[in-house]
């Protein structure tokens, strides 16, 4: 059988890719190539450049790979972009989301993961947050994956369908082996940035807000690296696979960082300063979110092998230093 991933171009579906071809599973990536990349699909997977809001497209190709489950990532993820134009949002997180879910259902496709986000929790505080803590997104981007959630939910109650939604922390890192990392240009993902800002790409980084309700007054946030999510998949598809009920599980390690530790520790883990400049809040953005992830850990077996920021940093600067290599022909 094959694995349908959405969104298999982009920074955290490439690294799924790479984790199900090593565990020898046949891959077809869907993906419309907006933010991904075509060199960041493996040339052992089959990539159809295409949407996912396209029902004969989805349905065309679970039928001729013969897929028995997907894995969703396709979608927008950038929490000020999506203050600042929720309906796109809406359009492609949710509404593009919905027509997938029902092309699956149509193709008796029974097993789907879905790229859910601790953004449904809003503000969650310093103390990590579980799976019963109230929903109280922030931003138009959490609405759009809870109510994608919700949707998951429904269609389990009036199909044979099962589903597993994980809520992803904030993501970081780059695969251990260089074969893939964050490579988005003008991403706004903290790591991401400041190891630009500490190789030059960037004159200088921004924090955003620095009087928030947390020990240094900057946000604080369980960052969580990229190949350890991957694998949380891993370990819902093979739960899936074996008939067990749907859950939504959190993914993060449990302990918070603010924006001056992520700083510091690239610093510490580069060997200099870098510029880092206050500046003003940016809209939607929670003061903390932690994770408490013991139910990925009980239900899914999920034991995090990277759990320590200067190791994700180590492996997202030296995904960066490769990209700089690459772009300037080296």
């Amino acid at each position: 059988m094959t694995v349908l991933i959405t969104g298999g171009a982009g920074y955290i579906g490439s690294h799924m890719v790479w984790e199900l071809l090593d565990s020898g599973e046949s891959v077809v990536v869907i993906d419309r190539l907006s933010t991904g990349f075509e060199w960041a699909v493996p040339a052992e997977a089959k990539l159809i450049v295409g949407d996912i809001a396209d029902q004969h497209l989805v349905r065309d190709t679970i039928e001729r790979n013969y897929v028995d489950a997907v894995i969703h990532f396709a979608g927008s993820v950038v929490v000020p972009d999506s203050v600042r134009d929720p309906l796109a949002y809406y359009e492609n997180n949710t509404s593009k989301s919905r027509t997938l879910i029902e092309a699956v259902v149509k193709s008796n496709v029974k097993n789907f993961i879905f790229s859910s986000t601790a953004a449904v929790y809003g503000d969650g505080g310093l103390e990590p947050v579980t799976e019963e803590t109230v929903l109280l997104p922030q931003s138009p981007y959490g609405v759009s994956k809870l109510m994608t959630e919700w949707m998951l939910r429904d269609t389990a109650a009036a199909h044979d369908f099962r589903y597993t939604a994980l809520r992803y922390f904030n993501v970081a890192g780059a695969d251990p082996k260089g074969r893939s990392g964050q490579s988005t240009r003008g991403a706004t993902h903290l790591i991401k940035v400041a190891c630009e800002t500490a190789l030059g790409k960037r004159p200088y980084m921004e924090i955003y807000g620095h009087d928030f309700p947390t020990p240094d007054g900057t946000c604080v946030r369980d960052y969580i690296h990229v190949s350890d999510l991957v694998a949380a998949h891993r370990l819902a598809l093979d739960r899936l696979r074996t008939g067990a009920s749907s859950i939504v599980a959190n993914c993060g390690y449990g302990r918070g960082y603010s924006v001056r530790d992520v700083i510091e520790s690239v610093e510490r883990v580069h060997g200099r300063s870098i510029d880092a400049r206050l500046t003003d809040r940016r809209a939607g953005d929670a003061a903390s979110v932690v994770a408490n992830s013991a139910r990925a850990r009980k239900d899914l077996g999920w034991e995090p092998r990277f759990d320590n920021l200067d190791v994700i940093v180590e492996t997202a600067l030296a995904w960066e230093k490769g990209l700089a290599s690459r772009n300037s022909g080296r």
